[in-house]
C-alpha cells in the first residue's frame, strides 16, 4: 500500500468515526470489567478491543501480525477474541456474519469498536465448546475458556441487557414503553393450561425454614396461607418489571380461577420461571431461617418492581 492509498484509507476511517453515534450511556460491567454502552437507538454494545475490551478481559494477546478488525475490513474478518485457529470450526456461520463488521461508536474517550451485547453468550460458547472438544492446548487459551465459561454463567443468571443497563445507569432513563415490551414477553395474551410448575423442593424448603413438617400429616396438598405472599415476593416480583401487578390484573379479570403462572408465555415467561425457581430452591437449601433466605434472595435476585400496595396474597402457587 503506497502513501496515497494509506492517506485515502485513513481519511475514510476518520469519516466513519466522525459519523459514528455517540453513546448516551457508558459504564463497566460488574461481572467482567468490560466497557459497555447504550447507543441513541437503544442498542446495547460492548467494546471488543483496547482498554476494557473483551479481548483484554479474556486475556487474549493481540500480536502485530494478527488481522485487524476494522470497519470495511477484510471479508470474513473476526474480532481478536475469536482469531485463535483452534476456534475456527466452533464459530457458527450466523455468528460470523454478525461479527463481520464492528459497531463503531464514540465515547468520552474516543472511538470504540464493539458488538451487540446479545452476541456475548454466543462468543463465550465458542470458547466453551472448543475447550470441551479438547482442542485448546495453550495455557492462555485454556484460561480464556475458563473466563468465558464463568462469564457465560453470569449472563445466564442476570441477562446481558440487564448487566449493561445496571452498569450504565440506563435503567433510570429508559422509557416506560421499554418496560412494557419486556413485560409483554412474559405475559400471555390468553390463559395457558399449564401443569404444576412449582417443584416439591420449593415447598419442602419453605416448610423447613418455617419449622413446619413436610408433607403435612393427613393433608398432602395443604399450604399455609402465607405461601402465596412469599411466592409473590421471591418469584413474581423478581422476574420482570411490573410483572406481578399485571399477572394479578389478568387473573382478577378472568372468570376462571387460575394460578398466576398460567398467565406466563410459553416461549419466554414460563422457561424464565423454571430457571428462577431452580435458583430459589438452591437458596432455600442453604438457608436455615426465613431471614437468611430473604437476605439471600434480595442479594441474588433484587426486586424489579416497586409495589405500592400491600400484597394481597392472591397467588397460591
Amino acid at each position: 500500500m503506497n502513501t496515497k492509498e494509506r492517506a485515502r484509507k485513513a481519511s475514510a476511517m476518520s469519516a466513519i468515526i466522525r459519523g459514528a453515534p455517540k453513546a448516551t450511556h457508558t459504564g463497566v460491567m460488574a461481572a467482567n470489567g468490560v466497557q459497555c454502552a447504550v447507543l441513541p437507538d437503544g442498542k446495547r454494545v460492548i467494546s471488543m478491543q483496547g482498554t476494557g475490551g473483551l479481548a483484554e478481559t479474556f486475556g487474549v494477546s493481540i500480536g502485530s501480525k494478527m488481522p485487524r478488525w476494522i470497519p470495511n475490513g477484510r471479508p470474513g474478518q473476526l474480532p481478536y477474541v475469536l482469531q485463535a485457529g483452534e476456534l475456527d470450526e466452533f464459530i457458527p456461520d450466523d455468528l460470523r456474519r454478525e461479527l463481520a463488521e464492528p459497531i463503531v461508536y464514540r465515547t468520552g474517550g474516543g472511538a470504540a469498536y464493539g458488538v451487540d451485547v446479545t452476541l456475548l453468550p454466543a462468543i463465550c460458547e465458542v470458547w466453551i465448546e472448543a475447550d470441551k472438544a479438547g482442542v485448546l492446548k495453550q495455557r492462555n487459551h485454556i484460561n480464556t475458556a475458563i473466563k468465558a465459561n464463568a462469564l457465560y454463567k453470569a449472563l445466564a443468571r442476570v441477562g446481558a441487557i440487564a448487566l449493561v443497563d445496571e452498569a450504565t445507569g440506563y435503567q433510570r432513563d429508559r422509557e416506560r414503553d421499554a418496560l412494557a415490551k419486556i413485560l409483554e414477553a412474559f405475559v400471555a395474551k390468553e390463559l395457558k393450561p399449564w401443569v404444576s410448575t412449582f417443584p416439591v423442593d420449593y415447598y419442602e424448603g419453605l416448610f423447613r425454614i418455617y419449622g413446619l413438617d413436610y408433607p403435612p400429616a393427613g393433608k398432602k396438598n395443604w399450604r399455609p396461607s402465607f405461601i402465596g405472599t412469599v411466592t409473590n415476593n421471591v418469584v413474581y416480583s423478581r422476574l420482570a418489571p411490573d410483572l406481578l401487578p399485571e399477572l394479578k390484573k389478568a387473573a382478577s379479570q378472568s372468570e376462571r380461577k387460575a394460578k398466576l403462572h398460567q398467565w406466563l408465555t410459553d416461549d419466554i415467561g414460563h422457561p424464565k420461571l423454571r430457571e428462577h425457581l431452580a435458583s430459589i430452591v438452591t437458596l432455600l437449601k442453604i438457608s436455615k431461617t426465613p431471614e437468611q433466605f430473604y437476605d439471600l434472595v434480595d442479594t441474588v435476585h433484587p426486586k424489579l418492581i416497586l409495589e405500592t400496595e400491600q400484597d394481597d396474597g392472591m397467588n397460591k402457587e
